[in-house]
C-alpha cells in the first residue's frame, strides 16, 4: 500500500455482478466519513491509542500471561507469498508443512506484510479485496497484529484512516443480530458513536480474521443489496455486501483463512490471494535468537532442532517455535530434569507437562486432580478432532464436563477469548494453541481411556453389546485400529494424531506423564506387533503420503531398522542393481524426502552402473528406478535426468507426476535420453494438465521429430501450460516442418513460452520464415532464440532481421552461431538494429564468415540511437585490425550501448589492441568488458 498524504481512497466498488476490477472512478453511494473538527481529531487519536494497547503485546498463546511480550521485540518477518486461486489443500495441515518444507522458494515473490495491499511491478490493477490463506499457527494473526501496531503507531499505511478488525470468532457471538454496519461498528468501537458520517472521502479498512471460524451463512448468492451503511440487516448480509462491494466501495477488505475454508469466499470478490508460509530456515533462526536472550543458549536449541528433522520441519509454524523455545529453554537451563526431545511426542508430552507445572506455580485453587483436567480436556479434544473443529463455544465444553473457569487455568492449552466491551454480547470462544496441541491431547484420551478405564475410542462397536469383549484387546491392536483408520482418511487428518498414539505408548513418555499427571501402571505390550505391523502396512505399498507418515510413526517408537537397511544404499548412490521390496523403496523414498534437503533431484546419483552392467547382473532399468523415486522428483523443484538412458515408459510415469496437485516441478532436463515422439506426446499431454507447474524443458538430443514438435505446439496453443523455456537442440529431424508446426503455437494467443533453443535442428531459411511471423506476432512472448549450427544462411538472417524490426517484436536474445552468415546477412542485421522498433538486447553470431566487411555493417548499427545492443559475441568470424577501427568508432559514439564484446580467436594483433585499447578514456565509452584472443586463426 502506497503511502499518500491525500485522504482520498484509491480502491473503488466490486459490485454485487461479481466483476473483477473495482471501478477506477466511482461516485454516488454512501460512504463511512468523518468530520474534520476538534473533536474528530481526539476521537481519531483515542481509537489509534486502543488500538495500539490492544496490540502491541503478544502472550503466544497464553492469553492470561500476566506479563505479556512486547510484538516488537520479538516479531520475525513471516515469509508470505501471493498466492493461486487453484484448487484448495485438503490435506492435514502438517502434512502441507512438511511437503512445503521441500518446496523452493527461489520461484516465488515474497510479500512483506505492510505491503499486503501494494501491487507487485507490473501489476497495475487496484486491489481493493486481499485473502490471505495459511495452516493453524502458522502467523496470519500475528501478520494482522504487526500491520494494526505499525498503523497505531504511525510507522506504517498511513494513507488508511481507521482499521476496524473483526475476527469472525467474535462476529460469530452477534450471528443473531439484525442491525445496521454503522451499529455493527458501535459495539466493536464505542468511539466511532462520537464520529459523524458525511461524504468526505476516508479510506478505511476492515480485517476479518479466521474464516475458517465462520459460523455465519455467506450465501453470496442471496440476492440482499445493501449500500447504506444505515441500513439494518442480518450481521452476515451485512459481511457480504460489505466483501461483495456494495457497502462501502472504498473501503478495502482482508480477510484470513485456514486453507479449506478460503473458497468461502468466491474468487470474483478476491484482488490479491496470499499465502502465509510460516518461517524459512533463517526465519526460524532469527526467531529463537528474538525469542531467547541467552544467545549460546539459543544456540544450543537452534543446533538441537536442526538435528530432529521432523522438528525443525515442525519450525515453519511459529506456534511450534513457541512450543520449542519454552520446553528447550526450561529443559537446557537445567530447571527441568530430563532427556532433551527428539520426536514430536517428547517434545508435546514435555510442553503438556510444563503448561501442568505452570498451574501449580500460580497457586490456583486446586478442585480436580490433573489426570481429571488433562482427561476432560482431551475428551474435548478427540471429539471436536473427529467433527474437525478447531473452535468451540461454551456448550462444547458443558458436553465434556468442562466448566469455563477450569478451563481458563489450563491457558497454555485453551485459550479464552473475553471481550468486556461487546456489552449485553459478551461470550468465549475456546480452541487449542493449535491443531497438534489438540491432536496430542486427543492421543492421550484415547490411550488413558484404554488404560484406566478398559474403554476403546476407536472401536465402532464400544457402546455395543459386544463390548464385554474388550478385554481381550491389546494396546497392539489398538495401535491396529489407529493405523487403519489413518489409513483410510483421505486428506490425512489422523495422521499426527496416529504418531502421537504411538509414541505415548513408549515407556520413555509414559515415565514422564507418571511422575508428573497421571499413574497408569505399567503398560505391557508387544512393541514388536506393533512395528511389523506398520511395516506390513508399508509393504502394501500405500500412497508416498501416507507410507512416509509410517514412518515417521516407526520413527516414534524408535525404530529405524528399515531405513538402515537401506540408508548405505542411498549414500552409495547406486540403485540400479539393488533388488529392494517395495517397503525398502518406500524407505528409500522417505530417506531422501525428509532427510535430504531437496532442490535438484539428479537421477545419475542412482543408476550410475546403468550400460556397464555385466551379463551376470541384474539391473533395475532407469525407467524403473524413475517410477520408484517418483514422489521425489515430485517433491524437487529441478529434476535432472540427463543421459540416464530414460524411455517413453519414464515419460509415462512424468507425465502422471506433471500431473499431480502436489508436485513442485519446475525444471526437467530429459537431454540425451530415448525419449522419441512417443515419449514426447505422453510428456505433452503432463503438460497441459491444470495442475502441472513447469516452466523448463529441454529435450537436447532426444530423437524428436517433426511429429513430437506437433504434440508441443498443442501444449504452447493450452490455456493451462506454463512452459516458459523450450530446449530442443540437436534433433535434426524436427526440420522446417517442425519449426512450421512450433511457429503455430508461439503466435497463439495463450503461450506463455519466453526462450525456444533449436541448435542443430535441420532448420533452413523456410523455418526462418515461419519464426519470422512468430516475431511479427501480438501474441508472442517469444524473448530469447538460438538457430546455432543450422543452414541459415544470409537469406534465413534477411528473414528474421525484417522480423526484428516489426512493432511487435519482443526478442532481445538471438544465437546464430555456425549458421553460414556472410557480410550480407550483416548488412541485414544491421538495418535491424538501426530499427526503432528492435528490442535485440543480444547477438552472437561466432563461427561465421562475417569478416571485415561484416564488422564494418553491424558497427554502422551500433552508432545509430536506436540501438539497444548491449553485448556481441563475434568469436573466430575472420575479424581483422582493420574491423578495429569501425568498433572503435562505433564505441565512442554516444548512441551506443554495447556493454560486452568478443573478438576470441580472430585475427586481431597489435593496433587493432591499441584502438580499442585507448577507448577507456573516452567520456562515451560503455564497454565493461572485452575479450580478446591474441593468437590468431585464419
Amino acid at each position: 500500500m502506497q503511502k499518500s498524504k491525500s485522504p482520498e481512497s484509491s480502491v473503488a466498488s466490486v459490485t454485487s455482478d461479481q466483476s473483477t476490477d473495482p471501478p477506477q472512478n466511482y461516485r454516488g453511494h454512501t460512504e463511512l466519513t468523518f468530520s474534520h473538527d476538534h473533536l474528530h481529531a481526539e476521537v481519531h487519536k483515542t481509537f489509534r491509542s486502543n488500538l495500539l494497547t490492544k496490540f502491541q503485546c503478544v502472550s503466544e498463546g497464553t492469553a492470561t500471561d500476566k506479563s505479556p511480550t512486547l510484538l516488537n521485540e520479538i516479531y520475525t518477518e513471516l515469509y508470505i507469498t501471493e498466492g493461486d486461486s487453484g484448487e484448495i489443500n485438503n490435506e492435514h495441515e502438517v502434512r502441507q508443512i512438511e511437503t512445503q518444507s521441500r518446496r523452493s522458494t527461489t520461484e516465488d515473490t515474497p510479500i512483506q506484510c505492510r505491503d499486503i495491499f501494494t501491487a507487485l511491478p507490473g501489476q497495475h490493477k487496484a486491489i481493493r479485496t486481499v485473502l490471505t490463506k495459511g495452516v493453524a499457527g502458522i502467523g496470519k494473526t500475528v501478520s494482522v497484529q504487526k500491520f494494526i501496531l505499525d498503523w497505531a503507531e504511525e510507522k506504517e499505511n498511513q494513507d488508511v484512516q481507521l482499521i476496524f478488525p473483526l475476527p469472525f470468532r467474535e462476529i460469530n457471538l452477534m450471528k443473531d443480530r439484525t442491525l445496521s454496519l454503522a451499529d455493527l461498528l458501535h459495539v466493536f468501537f464505542p468511539e466511532t458513536k462520537e464520529m459523524e458520517i458525511s461524504r468526505d472521502g476516508y479510506k478505511v479498512l476492515f480485517i476479518f480474521d479466521g474464516l475458517d471460524e465462520c459460523r455465519l451463512s455467506l450465501d453470496f448468492n442471496s440476492g440482499v443489496k445493501l449500500c447504506d451503511i444505515s441500513e439494518s440487516a442480518s450481521v452476515e448480509d451485512l459481511l457480504m455486501n460489505l466483501i461483495a462491494g456494495n457497502l462501502l466501495p472504498s473501503a478495502l477488505i482482508w480477510i484470513t483463512s485456514r486453507p479449506a475454508a478460503a473458497d468461502l469466499i468466491p474468487s470474483a470478490f478476491v484482488h490479491r490471494l496470499t499465502e502465509v508460509r510460516g518461517f524459512t530456515d533463517p526465519q526460524k533462526e532469527e526467531y529463537f535468537r528474538k525469542r531467547i536472550r541467552d544467545q549460546r543458549l539459543a544456540d544450543e536449541i537452534i543446533q538441537h532442532l536442526k538435528s530432529c528433522r521432523s522438528l525443525f520441519i515442525m519450525c515453519h509454524i511459529p506456534v511450534f517455535c513457541w512450543i520449542s523455545a519454552t520446553v528447550l529453554e526450561e529443559m537446557m537451563r537445567g530447571s527441568r530434569k530430563g532427556e532433551i526431545p527428539k520426536t514430536l511426542t517428547e517434545m508435546y508430552t514435555h510442553f503438556l507437562i510444563i503448561q501442568t507445572c505452570i498451574r501449580h506455580e500460580k497457586h490456583y485453587e486446586k478442585k480436580l486432580k490433573d489426570e481429571e483436567m488433562i482427561l476432560k480436556l482431551g475428551k474435548l479434544a478427540f471429539r471436536q478432532l473427529m467433527k474437525g473443529n478447531l473452535i468451540f463455544y461454551e456448550e462444547d465444553l458443558r458436553e465434556c464436563g468442562i466448566d469455563e473457569s477450569e478451563a481458563s487455568v489450563y491457558s497454555g492449552l485453551c485459550t479464552q477469548i473475553f471481550r468486556e466491551e461487546l456489552g449485553l454480547f459478551q461470550g468465549k470462544v475456546f480452541c487449542f494453541v493449535h491443531l497438534s496441541i489438540q491432536e496430542h491431547l486427543a492421543a492421550l484420551y484415547v490411550l488413558l481411556s484404554f488404560l484406566l478405564y478398559e474403554r476403546d475410542e476407536l472401536s465402532e462397536n464400544r457402546r455395543s453389546k459386544y463390548a464385554h469383549w474388550f478385554k481381550r484387546q491389546t494396546i497392539s491392536d489398538l495401535h491396529q485400529r489407529a493405523v487403519d483408520k489413518a489409513l483410510q482418511s483421505r486428506n490425512g487428518h489422523l495422521d499426527l494424531f496416529l504418531r502421537f498414539l504411538l509414541g505415548l505408548s513408549l515407556k520413555s513418555n509414559q515415565r514422564l506423564l507418571n511422575n508428573h499427571l497421571t499413574q497408569v501402571g505399567n503398560i505391557s505390550y508387544s512393541q514388536e506387533k506393533t512395528v511389523e505391523y506398520i511395516k506390513t502396512q508399508i509393504k502394501m505399498n500405500p500412497s508416498p503420503e501416507k507410507s512416509i507418515n509410517l514412518f515417521l510413526c516407526l520413527n516414534e517408537l524408535g525404530d529405524h531398522s528399515l531405513v538402515n537397511e537401506v540408508q548405505e544404499y542411498v549414500r552409495s548412490g547406486d540403485l540400479s542393481g539393488s533388488r529392494f521390496s517395495s517397503s525398502q523403496w518406500s524407505a528409500v523414498v522417505f530417506i531422501l524426502l525428509t532427510l535430504e534437503q531437496l532442490d535438484e533431484f539428479n537421477l545419475r546419483r542412482y543408476v550410475i552402473g546403468y550400460g556397464h552392467q555385466t551379463q551376470t547382473q541384474k539391473f533395475q532399468t532407469p525407467d524403473k528406478v524413475l517410477q520408484k523415486l517418483l514422489p521425489v522428483v515430485e517433491a524437487s523443484r529441478s529434476a535432472v535426468l540427463f543421459d540416464c538412458g530414460i524411455s517413453d515408459k519414464g515419460c509415462a510415469a512424468l507425465a502422471s507426476a506433471l500431473r499431480s496437485n502436489s508436485s513442485n516441478l519446475r525444471e526437467l532436463d530429459l537431454s540425451y535420453n530415448i525419449v522419441g515422439d512417443s515419449g514426447v506426446k505422453l510428456l505433452s499431454a503432463g503438460l497441459k494438465d491444470p495442475h502441472c507447474k513447469l516452466e523448463k524443458l529441454r529435450l537436447r538430443c532426444c530423437g524428436v521429430s517433426d511429429e513430437g514438435c506437433a504434440d508441443l505446439a498443442s501444449v504452447l496453443r493450452s490455456n493451462s501450460s506454463n512452459l516458459r523455456e523450450l530446449e530442443l537442440s540437436k534433433n535434426i529431424n524436427v526440420g522446417d516442418s517442425g519449426v512450421k508446426l512450433l511457429s503455430a503455437g508461439l503466435k497463439d494467443p495463450h503461450c506463455k513460452l519466453e526462450k525456444l533453443r533449436l541448435g542443430y535442428c535441420g532448420v533452413s531459411d523456410e523455418g526462418c520464415a515461419a519464426l519470422a511471423s512468430v516475431l511479427r506476432s501480438n501474441s508472442s512472448n517469444l524473448r530469447e532464440l538460438d538457430l546455432s549450427d543450422n543452414k541459415i544462411v544470409d537469406s534465413g538472417v534477411k528473414r528474421l532481421s525484417a522480423g526484428l524490426k516489426d512493432p511487435q517484436c519482443k526478442l532481445e536474445t538471438l544465437r546464430l552461431i555456425n549458421c553460414d552468415v556472410s557480410g550480407k546477412g550483416c548488412a541485414a542485421l544491421a538495418s535491424a538494429l538501426r530499427s526503432n522498433s528492435s528490442n535485440l538486447r543480444e547477438l552472437n553470431l561466432s563461427e561465421n564468415k562475417v569478416g571485415d566487411s561484416g564488422v564494418k555493417r553491424l558497427s554502422a548499427g551500433l552508432k545509430d540511437p536506436h540501438c539497444k545492443l548491449e553485448k556481441l559475441t563475434l568469436n573466430y568470424c575472420g575479424v581483422s585490425d582493420a574491423s578495429c577501427a569501425d568498433l572503435a568508432s562505433a564505441l565512442r559514439s554516444n548512441s551506443s550501448n554495447l556493454r560486452e564484446l568478443n573478438l576470441k580467436w580472430n585475427r586481431v594483433e597489435g593496433i587493432g589492441v591499441k584502438w580499442l585499447s585507448d577507448l577507456r578514456d573516452d567520456p562515451h565509452y560503455k564497454l565493461e568488458t572485452l575479450h580478446i584472443s591474441w593468437g590468431f586463426i585464419c
